[in-house]
């Protein structure tokens, strides 16, 4: 069986074995049992970070390394983005009208996309069809509006813009171009300005925090960026729509805090600040965030899931109800995060369950997730003769074998 990746304890293993070491030797350096030692290489026990640090300081990698974290070892989703997207988002773009077109029109197809994108199980591909005709309508529409006399007109234009550049950031990130995901964020945030839109200025931002979200190392900029915005908006508006994204913000930080090690400081975060901010909002989806009560309960079970805390994770996804989300996407991360959660407790067969569950209701973001494909490596490394052939056929289906 030739698989592309290992979990944390065979990397462990690789390492210790690439330097000729036994479990004994290593385990004592770092202050651990030998049965512990083995028990993580056979991914019966997860480390806590403390471990993991003294394992990786003997092993002489970094932590990155053994969580896989590294460009060279992370079992990442291949490079996916629609080579007509790439061509159009680098400037090599389809023919468009003569006439610019008229920004209600633009509006209307970018929201259409928009809710294609967030709804349907066929997303990428649904997208990947419409976006370069539209990314060439809109930058064309935007350059020949830049200098018209029509101000009102140009500003829907760019609103329609900045739209269109959110979707394309999650577009982007999604499909493995972390690289155009930032590209895209900064156009984002361009047209937003341009525009004088201080929603849409704080949507953008949002969007910023994502990209660097997905970028490890530069967990504590988005929260930082986030925060700065969601203070900026504050003094700029006071409408419902602003306290939805300024709690959008607020969970940006939340995840940061969470990725970092510091469950604590994520918990507080969620009570303190966004909790507040949602019963104030309610349920919407304003500028395509998700925000409300519903995604609040969401980020608690991540921020569980994050700290390892498989049993609170699961005790408070009980209480969730996705029916409401507006958002498949969400709907997929948080059946992908339950499924960890049952992965951290070695349930391979919840595990199972939920992988399949989530092929129904995305099959193309499960292909694309670097979680949901670490989850089924490790899975068919240690299945069961009752449900190993179950999840060898999920691996080959998403091209794991």
């Amino acid at each position: 069986m030739n698989l592309p990746t290992l979990p944390v304890g065979g990397r462990i293993r690789h390492h210790r074995e690439r330097l000729g070491r036994t479990q004994s030797v290593v385990a004592g350096l770092c202050g651990i049992t030998e049965d512990y030692l083995s028990q993580i290489e056979r991914g019966l026990k997860n480390p806590s970070h403390e471990v993991l640090a003294r394992i990786a300081g003997e092993l002489e990698v970094s932590v990155a390394t053994l969580l896989g974290d590294t460009e060279d070892e992370r079992l990442d989703m291949p490079a996916t983005a629609g080579a007509g997207v790439v061509r159009a988002l680098l400037g090599q773009r389809l023919a468009t009208s003569v006439s610019p077109v008229a920004a209600t029109e633009l509006r209307t197809r970018v929201q259409d996309l928009w809710r294609t994108w967030q709804t349907s199980p066929t997303r990428f591909t649904e997208a990947e069809a419409a976006l370069p005709r539209l990314i060439g309508d809109v930058e064309g529409t935007v350059r020949a509006r830049r200098y018209g006399a029509d101000a009102a007109e140009r500003r829907e234009a760019l609103r329609a813009a900045a739209d269109l550049y959110g979707l394309l950031r999650s577009y982007c990130r999604r499909s493995g171009r972390l690289d155009l995901s930032l590209m895209v964020a900064d156009r984002a945030l361009r047209a937003a300005e341009d525009a004088d839109d201080p929603l849409r200025i704080a949507a953008a931002q949002w969007n910023l925090g994502h990209v660097l979200l997905s970028q490890h190392g530069d967990e504590q900029d988005a929260a930082d960026v986030a925060l700065r915005a969601a203070e900026d908006l504050q003094r700029t508006l006071t409408t419902p729509e602003s306290v939805a994204v300024r709690g959008a913000l607020e969970l940006v930080a939340v995840v940061a805090e969470a990725r970092t090690r510091r469950a604590w400081a994520a918990r507080d975060r969620l009570t303190q600040r966004v909790l507040p901010l949602a019963d104030q909002a309610g349920e919407g989806n304003v500028q395509w965030t998700v925000f409300g009560p519903t995604n609040t309960e969401l980020h608690a079970v991540s921020v569980e899931m994050l700290d390892g805390d498989a049993v609170e994770g699961l005790r408070l996804a009980d209480q969730v109800d996705t029916a409401q989300l507006p958002s498949r996407e969400r709907q997929f991360t948080f059946g992908l995060e339950v499924a960890r959660c049952y992965d951290l407790r070695r349930e391979d067969a919840a595990v199972l369950v939920h992988l399949l569950e989530l092929e129904d209701l995305a099959p193309e973001d499960l292909q694309r997730s670097p979680l949901a494909r670490e989850l089924v490596v490790s899975l068919v490394q240690r299945s069961r003769p009752t449900y190993r052939r179950q999840a060898t056929a999920l691996a080959e289906r998403l091209s794991l074998l």
